[in-house]
Parts: C-alpha cells; sequence; structure tokens
C-alpha cells in the first residue's frame, strides 16, 4: 500500500518529519528517493533535528557520506549513497550492522543493491510541477510497520 501525501511548503515537510520522528526506534530503515532537490534532505534533517535533545547543524552527509547522531530513540545514521557506484564501498560504511541496530535514513537508496533491508519504509519525493515549490511524498511500507498509520490523516 502507497500513501500519497501533498507537501506544499517546506514547513509543511518538516511538520510530517517531526510526526515520523516521534515513531522511530533502533531497527527502523528509512529510503528516501527521488531527484536532486525534491526534498530527501531537508525531510531526513527535520527527522534528525526532532529527535535531538539540543540545537545541532545537521548537515547533508553528501561528502562525508556518513553522519551519524545519538538521540534518546537511539542512534541515528544518516546516509547520502549518491556517489558511491559500487557494492563493495557500501560494505565499507558499516550500514549492514547499522540497520539491525540504529534507525537509519538513506538517500539515494538504489545504490544499496543487495543490501536493501527487507523492512523499511520507503519515502519517494517527486515535484510534479517545477514552476512551483509543491513536492509529493509516496509512502510505502515493506514488512511490519505497526505505526503507518502516522501518515492516515495527514
Amino acid at each position: 500500500m502507497t500513501i500519497s501525501i501533498p507537501l506544499p511548503t517546506a514547513t509543511r515537510a518538516t511538520e510530517i518529519a517531526t510526526r515520523v520522528a516521534g515513531h522511530l526506534s533502533a531497527g527502523d530503515c528509512l529510503l528516501l528517493s527521488g531527484p536532486v532537490g525534491a526534498g530527501k534532505t531537508h525531510f531526513a534533517r527535520s527527522i534528525i533535528q526532532a529527535m535531538l535533545s539540543r540545537l545541532e547543524d545537521v548537515p547533508s552527509p553528501t561528502f562525508t557520506l556518513v553522519q551519524t547522531y545519538d538521540t534518546s530513540s537511539g542512534e541515528v545514521w544518516h546516509a547520502d549513497l549518491y556517489r558511491l557506484f559500487h557494492i563493495d564501498e557500501m560494505a565499507e560504511l558499516g550500514l549492514e550492522d547499522a540497520f539491525d541496530t540504529a534507525i537509519t535514513l538513506i538517500e539515494w537508496p538504489d545504490r544499496l543493491g543487495d543490501l536493501r533491508p527487507v523492512r523499511c519504509l520507503e519515502l519517494d519525493f517527486s515535484m510534479p510541477d517545477l514552476e512551483s515549490d509543491l513536492r509529493v511524498l509516496n509512502v510505502t511500507a515493506n514488512g511490519s510497520w505497526d505505526w503507518i498509520e502516522v501518515f492516515d490523516d495527514v
């Protein structure tokens, strides 16, 4: 089942991300896909900021590949796989272990190949009209997600 959510503003995206953040726990994996500029990093950053107990800069991991954060809900790994092209590069990041022990937010999950977790929440961002700020978020749950109803009334 896929749920489609219009995101007319960045503020609305932050509201949805904050709602999602309140339900995440170790072992949860969010796969964020969509074109450059569609809102993947903004959404991941909003989740992380909502989970932190203090104000902290949350940079894009475009060049570092992975940023980690300690939160009251557990460790959060934010990975941007855009610059990786071979499955061996993924193994070096330690993501397989993080899938079991941390909350993982993965941008450009198509790079994961066989490492893609079976239980994941797919967040696909699109920009239907390049002349407006509107984004659309399509959410698909793979595996068991007992809190997917968080999206029911958005």
